[in-house]
Formats: structure tokens, sequence, C-alpha cells
């Protein structure tokens, strides 16, 4: 913590000085520049102190945008700071005839647009990589409407990317001792399983079979970039309700023998496309796994956000089907307090679900549940099918409260990993294919 405090003082001092050197090299004030005059200073600038002061005053400038100038912002950078098509033409042509060193570095830079340069000038500033992180946010919240921008956001990913290298991470575990800062953004970002109070926080950090843990970067450290709370069973959890209940039983984290990961939740919209989740519990089962020996599986209780959805699609589609009548059963969720409907729904429901997972398919040949694909794609294993496992509002609207478990084996999930991705195979126990219809 004191070498940040140094650190902090360090880049202030150098945001004074260079803001004394902005001010001085113009009778202007740069509240009287544009913020296009202010990145054309920024990219020609040759020292380091006037760089930082500069990038702070468009990050401010920035900052205080409305939606109009944000994209007129992007627009910009759209349009002045894209590659030079002649350049990179010349740039090519050269390296044809010259196969050079020299040849190939000029036909790089010609090939990289120039707001990259600007965008690696900005993170110059104090805060600058979280203010860049926001800026994404924004970008990707105008591309719907405007596709036009989708080059910027290329870049962004790019550096993004490059930024928030696994190897730059850090894991810190979360728990109630942890600053008042952290765990208030541990309940703004909770995604999965909303915590509507300081009392149902302290639920799921204090007890000793619970654990929470969270990906930090060096430029954000107040920031966390996802988080995995798990509770500690001796079973398979099937039940989401059971798992947060504050009556339940707390267990001795020795007794443990099954870590279920039931919630995980990326924070920052910014970092949208760069996954660290399968880094997360990789490196949480690890940890786990090593400080308590019992510990024998690994297993998620996940949601399943697209299903009824995709029943009352596939209703549509085929009006006579099983979907169209379980589409209609349970578009009231009075149905689940039905126990006769409840017992009548549950095997079609099931077996619809079985489809869901192992038969529908995107075009490139993945299940279109999102869920799904970040798990299979880190080698997890689909290992239960839950039914009622989430009795809320939002459980039933979204999945009829079907809830499944992804099994982590950490001797098998880089093989699994490679299956999936080179052949799209879906590991999944017999429990889960036994539910498909028969041919």
């Amino acid at each position: 913590m004191a070498q940040m405090s140094t650190l902090n003082d360090l880049l202030a001092s150098i945001l004074e000085r260079g803001a004394r050197l902005v001010e001085w090299s113009s009778p202007k004030t740069e509240q009287n520049r544009s913020i296009k005059d202010l990145c054309m200073m920024l990219m020609s600038s040759k020292g380091e102190a006037s760089g930082v002061a500069l990038a702070a005053q468009i990050l401010h400038r920035y900052d205080a945008f409305d939606a109009r100038e944000r994209l007129s912002f992007f627009q910009l950078l759209a349009n002045d700071y894209d590659i030079d098509a002649d350049r990179l033409s010349m740039a090519a042509a050269a390296y044809t005839a010259d196969r050079s060193g020299g040849a190939l570095k000029a036909l790089a830079r010609a090939a990289t647009p120039r707001r990259q340069e600007l965008l690696r000038r900005l993170n110059f500033a104090p805060g600058g990589t979280h203010a860049l992180v926001q800026m994404r946010t924004h970008l990707l919240r105008l591309l719907r409407e405007h596709p036009e921008l989708e080059p910027i956001d290329t870049d962004f990913h790019h550096l993004l990317s490059s930024w928030f290298n696994r190897g730059f991470l850090v894991l810190q575990p979360i728990d109630w001792n942890s600053s008042a800062l952290i765990l208030e953004k541990i309940i703004a970002y909770e995604a999965v399983h909303e915590i509507d109070s300081w009392e149902e926080l302290r639920r799921r950090l204090q007890p000793a079979d619970r654990r929470c843990f969270a990906f930090f970067h060096p430029a954000m450290p107040d920031e966390p970039l996802i988080f995995v709370e798990v509770a500690l069973t001796t079973g398979i959890a099937g039940n989401i309700q059971e798992v947060l209940a504050g009556t339940r039983d707390v267990i001795s984290p020795g007794e443990a023998t099954t870590a279920v990961f039931y919630s995980i939740s990326n924070c920052q919209e910014g970092l949208r496309g760069i996954s660290f989740g399968a880094f997360l519990i990789k490196q949480v089962a690890q940890d786990l796994a090593r400080a308590l020996t019992r510990l024998e599986t690994f297993v998620t209780l996940s949601p399943v956000p697209g299903l009824t959805k995709w029943i009352r699609d596939e209703a549509r589609r085929e009006p006579d089907g099983l979907a169209a009548e379980v589409a209609g059963a349970i578009a009231d969720l009075a149905w689940a307090r039905d126990p006769a409907r409840v017992e009548i729904l549950k095997p079609k429901l099931m077996t619809l679900a079985a489809r869901y997972f192992l038969d529908v398919k995107r075009d490139d040949g993945q299940p279109i549940d999102p869920v799904a694909r970040f798990h299979l794609g880190n080698g997890a294993s689909l290992a239960r099918i839950n039914w009622m496992a989430d009795g809320s509002a939002k459980g039933l609207a979204q999945s009829a409260g079907i809830m499944v478990n992804y099994l982590y084996e950490l001797n098998a999930v880089e093989a699994y990993h490679e299956a999936y991705a080179e052949e799209r195979k879906i590991q999944s126990s017999k429990a889960v294919r036994a539910l498909l219809p028969k041919a």
C-alpha cells in the first residue's frame, strides 16, 4: 500500500508539472480548446509530463460529455484516426518488393489505426485504464445503432486484451473483513443472484463454509473485474434457495467434499469479450484443493438464462409440438404453485431442457445457451439438470426453475476443452443424455 501511495504521489507531481507546461505553451487555456485540438496536441506531444496532463484533460472532458457528445468523439476517432489507406498500400508494395525487417515494421505501423496510439497515450493519465474501460462501455451501447463504429471497438478489444492479460491479474479472496469499498462493489456487481442487503452479503461471506474470490488489475485496485461465490458442501447442490438459505447448518470447511461455484459475475461491461472466467474457476479450484484436502468435486450451480425464450421460439416454429404445449402451460408463473401441474410438466420440461443443451446449436456448432458455451468451452461437462432448482420469479421466468451443474474434473478439463474446441463435443453424463426422447 505504501508503494501504491508513493506511485500516486509521483503521478500527481508529473500531472501538475505537465499541466503547467500545457498552459505555458499557448495563450489559449485548455478549457477553450476543443477535444479535437487536445487529441492533436496529445499525439504530437514529446514530453512525458505534458502528455500525462493532456491525457488527463481529455479524459476529464470526455467524462462530462452527454450521449450526443460521446457519439461525436467516437466519430472523431473513426474519421480522423483511422488507417491511412494510401500509406498502407505503399507499405504493402514496399514489403512485397523487399521482405526486410524494416519494411515489415513499416507495414505493421501503416496497418495500425492511429487511434490505437491515441488510446495508449490516454492510458498515461492517472486512472486512465479505468476511464478507457468505461469509454468502451459507452461504445458498446452505441454499436447497435452505429455499426460503423465497429472498427473502433476492434481497437479497444485489441488493446484491452493486452492490458488485461492473465499475467497482470491478481486473485484475491473477498471476505466480511474486506474494505467497505470492495464490499459495496460486490453488492452492486452481483449479476446472478441479487444481494439486496448487507445482511445478505454477510451470509454469503462470513460463514466458514463460504468463499468469494475476485480478479483485480493493478491499474484498477478497487475495481473487481470478475468474482465467484463458492459454497463448501458435502454433496452436489441442486437448489439455489437451499444454498442461500440463512437458516442452513454451517459445516466445517474440513468436512467439505464439494465446492459449488454458484455465482460468477463479470463486473466491467467495458471488458465484454475479454474472458477471465476460465482462469478464475481453475485457479480458485486449485487453491481450494490445496487448502482443503478432502475436496474432490468442483461443480457449478448455473442458471439457464435462455431456456424459456427458446421454448417460446420453438413453439412458434412447431405449433403442434411439445414446446408449444409447454409454452402455454408456463406462460403464467402460477403453474409452479400447483403441485398437480408441476408433476405433469416436469418430464416435458426436463426433456426440452436436455434437447436445449445437447441438440440445439448455433450456426458455429455451439449450444445456444451462453452459460453452456462458457463452461463447456472451459473444459467442464454437463453433469446434471436440476428440476425446480430456482423458485424465484426470475428463475421461473427465464428457465422454468431449472438450473444445471457443470462439473470441472481437474484432471480432464484440458482434454474436454480440446474436444469441445476442435469437434464441438459436449461432455455430458448418462443421466442428462437419458432425458432425451428415445429415437
